[in-house]
Parts: C-alpha cells; structure tokens; sequence
C-alpha cells in the first residue's frame, strides 16, 4: 500500500497470520493533505478495524487519516480466519475529529466496520505519547497446544500485578515431528518492588504444568 512512515515498521509473518506496527504520519501520494493545524489540540484514538481480507484494507484507512492530518501511531493488524482485523492509535486534530468519524463509519459500505473510542488523553500538535518507566520484560512461550494456555498465563500475571502490554500468538509447524506448536510473546509490564528474578521463578512453577518453555528477558526505558 502506498503510505510512508518515518519512525517504525515491524513486520512478523507466520504460516497463519500477520502482525506488523506502524508510526508517524501517514503521506499519501495524490492526496492534498493541505495545511496541517499547527498548535492546535490533538485527541487521541483508539481506532480497531474489522473486515474481509483483501488487498488494500490498510490503505483505506491510512488514506483518511492523512486526509485529515491524523498522525498514526502505533499499530497491529492480523489476517486471522479469512477476515483482517487490526487497532490503530491515531492523534487526531480537533477541527477534523468529526469529520474523520464520519467518513470512517463510512467505510462499513465497502465491508470494512470501523469502531472510534476517543480516550481522554490529548497533546499539542507534533508531540508524541508518554512514555512510562515501569520495568518492560518480554516474555516468550513455546510449547505444544493445548487448551488454558493463554488463561493459565494471564491468570498468574494478574494475580502478581503484571501489566500485559502486548501479546502476539500463533502456530507453526514442529520442525521434526510435523506437528503444530503454539508460540506467545508478550511484552510485560512489571509492577514497583517486583524483579524478573521473581517473576522468573512464579512462571517456571506453571510452564512445568502446562509443559511449555518460557523465558523472560528485561530492558528498562530509558
């Protein structure tokens, strides 16, 4: 699709679906994007998108927000089962806010359900989001399929306060047996006091119990 990026674009891949983040300001070509609203207040979007899969989905939506001076942040998308499906964080410009809602919702006729939820958070034109200072550890999974995985996973991160940030999951072939296996990565979110030491030895106690492998890998934002 034809939209540049600035900042950031990942893009992971499986026999089964899709993953991939995009940030900065979408450009179209051809498209007037006109005067962007400098100093003016910019809202922030929660955007989640549903369709049938087929080329050109993303560019549908990119192509209305840099219409409307929306600055697309962060962002994952999947083919999943036949339909594509995605969340996008938008700053979006009081002056075209309603707009852009309108000719989002617009885009159900061409089989693409388009859900807006506006969050209280806004920034002057041109900054970026905050960042936290909580300790980010990724947690990576691999182990035969089975049912309860994910629930037995998220209940104990819970139960400890672990903040789940992100999560992918997929299948993908065993390399001799044939068989599938089921793979996770989440980046984590660790509360105040808590060290991945800690956090290391609490999920070694149910990855032996559901017969998976897990390790843990930590950065600090900086």
């Amino acid at each position: 699709f034809f939209v540049w990026y600035s900042q950031l674009f990942l893009c992971d891949c499986s026999q089964r679906g899709m993953l991939f983040g995009l940030s900065s300001l979408a450009i179209l070509p051809g498209v007037d994007h006109g005067p962007l609203f400098q100093g003016s207040e910019m809202t922030l979007w929660i955007v989640t998108v549903v369709g049938p899969d087929r080329p050109g989905l993303v560019e549908l939506v990119a192509d209305l927000i840099a219409k409307h001076q929306g600055n697309w942040m962060a962002s994952r998308m999947a083919h999943l089962g036949g339909k594509f499906a995605g969340i996008i964080q938008v700053y979006v410009p009081e002056p075209q806010r309603e707009a852009l809602e309108k000719e989002l919702a617009e885009l159900a006729d061409r089989g693409l359900q388009v859900h807006v939820e506006a969050t209280d958070q806004t920034t002057a034109e041109g900054a970026g989001p905050v960042l936290t200072q909580a300790k980010q550890t990724t947690l990576e999974l691999v182990g035969g399929d089975r049912p309860g995985i994910v629930k037995e996973i998220a209940g104990l991160l819970a139960k400890l306060g672990v903040n789940v940030e992100e999560l992918s999951t997929e299948y993908v072939p065993a390399p001799m047996s044939g068989h599938d296996i089921f793979r996770a990565t989440a980046r984590l979110g660790l509360p105040e006091g808590m060290d991945v030491e800690d956090l290391q030895q609490r999920v070694e106690a149910v990855a032996g119990d559901l017969m998976v492998d897990i390790t843990l890998s930590t950065e600090e934002n900086s």
